[in-house]
């Protein structure tokens, strides 16, 4: 018995996720906050996926040494005997049986905590317009009551049904126990739709990106949508400052609301600033003295469109990066010298130029990534058969029809083996 592997894997999980929070977000800019609920949130999500396979391995033992023949029902593994006579060897990751049992606690009542009521908060109280926090928590309480009044009038009706049945009597742990049900009911509803779509999406996806002039084509068409979207988020900015420069000419340095005006001007990147200070109002622009209440619409305003206008602007140089990227492929396909040509050299380190000369680089995108993502995408759609399969025949017991339970039960004792299939069905 050793406590190595699940301090290993959840320091693992901590370390990746932390990593990754730091390449993709802005630690010094973040509230702290902020980054510690997304962290929260991150590292939980990678320490079931690592973990959970300690928790198969450690299941498969107790229920060995227990019974004869055992069935472990664990996501896709529908039966799985185990010869009685065989001895039952202790997993190298062995730990007491309460452990993960308080583990998987932890992490559901703190997933259910993130998921249902920190992080909703946050999201409503950053876009709200409030200059205050009591204002900004009011008007997220607000939103979310909103949300999810639909939600509780559904249970509320449903525990009204339950309360009147006879012979029913609802005390505080089958209430418990009707909201975890409703909420895990949610979230594999949600499970079913993002797995159906990923199980047909990432074959095709990656058997479509081997056709380079489809792929050109398709980003093309993207290309055309998401300019027409980045206009229009252009110009919600444009009015929406051009109502700000009214107003902040209304409201002079010393008024009650300047110090509120201050507030949303800072939100405004600078060189946005300085354009709406260039610009002309027409002379019907009325400079009524605003209200509170119009300031904090006009704030909400601002925080929203400038939102969609900075993700639409990431998007936009995403996607244009790319189409270079495919376009230069497509003409170094032919290139009789076999070395790739940037039509916008990246700077790369020393030691990337050294490993991925311009040889490599021509041999990688113009010849060897197209049949890799041909075999990956093989690969893919034979897993998605077999989820799809091991999904169906789940409850078939005898004989066991699915994939990886067929799998799992010709393993017997090699631990090993089974979390490396447990990781594999994660990745599927």
């Amino acid at each position: 018995m050793t406590y190595t592997a699940i301090i290993t894997k959840i320091i693992l999980s901590f370390v990746l996720a932390a990593s990754i929070l730091y390449r993709y977000g802005n630690w010094f800019r973040h509230h702290i906050f902020v980054t510690l609920v997304v962290l929260l949130a991150w590292y939980f999500s990678f320490l079931i996926i690592f973990v959970l396979p300690l928790d198969v391995i450690n299941t498969v033992y107790r229920q060995c040494t227990s019974a004869e023949h055992i069935i472990v029902n664990v996501s896709d593994v529908a039966n799985l005997s185990i010869d009685g006579t065989l001895p039952c060897e202790e997993p190298w990751s062995h730990v007491p049986e309460k452990v993960f049992p308080n583990l998987w606690r932890t992490v559901y009542w703190s997933s259910q905590c993130l998921t249902w009521l920190l992080m909703p908060m946050m999201q409503s109280y950053i876009k709200a317009g409030d200059f205050t926090i009591k204002g900004k928590l009011k008007s997220a309480v607000i939103d979310n009551a909103i949300y999810y009044g639909s939600y509780l009038f559904i249970c509320g009706i449903l525990l009204i049904y339950l309360a009147l049945k006879p012979g029913e009597n609802l005390d505080w742990p089958k209430l418990k126990a009707i909201a975890s049900s409703a909420s895990n009911t949610w979230g594999l509803f949600l499970l079913v739709l993002l797995l159906g779509y990923a199980l047909v999406e990432v074959p095709r996806g990656l058997w479509n990106n081997s056709n380079y002039m489809y792929v050109v084509n398709y980003a093309y068409f993207k290309a055309a949508k998401l300019s027409s979207d980045k206009c229009e988020a252009e110009e919600t900015v444009d009015d929406v400052l051009e109502s700000l420069q009214a107003i902040s000419l209304s409201i002079r340095p010393g008024h009650a609301l300047h110090h509120n005006l201050e507030t949303i001007l800072h939100k405004v990147p600078i060189e946005l600033r300085d354009r709406m200070s260039r610009r002309q109002l027409p002379d019907d622009t009325p400079l009524d003295v605003p209200s509170e209440k119009s300031l904090i619409r006009l704030h909400k305003q601002v925080i929203k469109s400038l939102q969609v206008l900075q993700r639409t602007e990431t998007q936009w140089n995403i996607l244009v990066e790319k189409i270079f990227d495919l376009e230069d492929v497509l003409k170094n396909l032919t290139s009789m010298d076999r070395r790739f040509k940037p039509t916008f050299p990246k700077p790369k380190s020393t030691l990337v130029r050294y490993i991925y000369t311009p040889l490599a680089e021509w041999y990688w995108k113009c010849f060897f990534r197209c049949y890799v993502q041909k075999v990956l995408a093989v690969l893919a759609a034979i897993l998605s058969v077999a989820v799809v399969w091991s999904e169906v025949t789940f409850f078939n017991k005898e004989p066991p029809l699915s994939i990886f339970a067929i799998i799992v039960s010709n393993l017997k004792y090699d631990y090993c083996t089974i979390e490396v299939s447990k990781y594999i069905q994660f990745d599927v």
